[in-house]
């Protein structure tokens, strides 16, 4: 009999919620077969088998916490071929559990919701996150009572059966979120300067060139290589922003680790794009689409998600036309990207129609003046505007 324990799942992380347990007690598993769900306040992980056996016992179930290093299960090391064939002949009773979808699978956990209540209509019964929410609702819809109810409370007329509360627990990644936003705003003398940036030579550009690209390097040529290339540059000439404060003294930062704020499962996370500077438009691309893939399949590593000099958001996905980013301490500094609209702007005198970004700095003013912050932006403007400058760096 072996102990699974809770390995080091990166600096800083020392303890762990227990999610969904993917074996039950008694199952066979493979080498390396996922087990359980690890729930870190930075990612949602699966620890893998070390070796072929039996789980035995459980010792921390759903929903408990766990310290780096404390045992959770006891398994039982041994070929486990012939265990993890389905029997030929078993009772009705026990039928499989059916598949779920991740998305559903994450709902029924929360609502505490067992997959054999839901009926599947994904492919060959397969639960969907849609399949949960009908299940949900249709349990929502009260019984009738056996006798009258008492007058109704204001808040929910008997009469309105929709209006309901449902109380859901946060999730250590939603609660981690909800500390460093308010961490942001408490421990820092945050501002925001605006600015405007013609797209118009990116988009010549990628019209021009993104067939070719995609064929060479097998990924799209984005909006956010650009930017990326162009905070980089920005930063070399206002080191101020790829700084932080550590007691009295002002850390400034030779490399540039740009953390690039993704949509994931459970809420916004920073995946960090090291040594941006070395990286190529392509290089830049790639990784930016594996972190937004394993973002929604909460598959990045909490090692992916630390650090970072500088941060970049993009709330123009989703339509945002301006908005005041909210800092990621201990960093100074983070742009936030939004839609491109077209709008009528001033050119030599004549008014013509562009296709126009507004971007928003916001900054720590604690070690940033309004100078050094108006000059970073105003670059990064330059610079997307114009970017042939990005290969030539002036």
């Amino acid at each position: 009999m072996q102990e699974l324990k809770v390995p080091s799942v990166g600096e800083s992380i020392v303890e762990v919620e227990i999610g969904a347990w993917l074996k039950k007690e008694g199952e066979a598993f493979q080498a390396d077969e996922p087990l359980v769900e690890l729930i870190t306040d930075k990612a949602t992980l699966e620890l893998p088998a070390p070796f072929a056996g039996t789980l035995k016992k459980i010792l921390k179930a759903q929903g408990e916490t766990a310290r780096v290093g404390e045992a959770i299960a006891l398994l039982e090391e041994g070929k486990v071929e012939a265990q993890v064939q389905a029997p030929t002949q078993a009772p009705e009773e026990a039928s499989p559990e059916p598949l779920a979808m991740p998305a559903a699978e994450r709902l029924m956990r929360e609502a505490g919701v067992s997959p054999k209540e839901v009926v599947g209509t994904g492919l060959g019964g397969r639960i969907l996150k849609e399949d949960v929410e009908r299940h949900l609702e249709a349990r929502k819809a009260p019984p009738m009572p056996a006798e009258p109810a008492p007058p109704p409370s204001p808040q929910a007329p008997a009469d309105k059966p929709w209006r309901v509360d449902e109380a859901v627990p946060m999730t250590p990644l939603r609660r981690r979120i909800a500390e460093r936003l308010l961490q942001a705003r408490q421990t820092t003398a945050m501002l925001t300067t605006f600015n405007e940036a013609d797209m118009s030579a990116v988009i010549a550009l990628r019209r021009e060139l993104g067939e070719a690209f995609q064929k060479k390097h097998g990924v799209k040529l984005g909006f956010m290589s650009f930017f990326v290339k162009a905070v980089v540059q920005a930063l070399k000439e206002i080191p101020e922003l790829n700084a932080e404060i550590r007691d009295n003294t002002i850390v400034y930062h030779r490399y540039y680790d740009i953390g690039i704020a993704v949509g994931g499962g459970e809420g916004l996370v920073v995946p960090v794009l090291r040594d941006a500077d070395r990286l190529s438009f392509a290089e830049i691309e790639r990784q930016i689409a594996d972190f937004a893939e394993r973002a929604r399949a909460r598959k990045l590593k909490p090692e992916e998600l630390m650090g970072g000099t500088f941060t970049i958001t993009n709330g123009g996905i989703y339509g945002s036309l301006n908005s005041t980013p909210l800092l990621n301490p201990p960093q100074v500094g983070i742009l936030g990207m939004h839609a491109i609209q077209e709008r009528p702007v001033a050119r030599e005198g004549q008014v013509v129609i562009r296709p126009m970004m507004y971007l928003a700095l916001s900054y720590d003013h604690r070690i940033v003046d309004g100078r050094e912050a108006v000059t970073f932006l105003r670059r990064v403007k330059e610079l997307i505007e114009n970017p042939a400058r990005l290969l030539l760096e002036v």
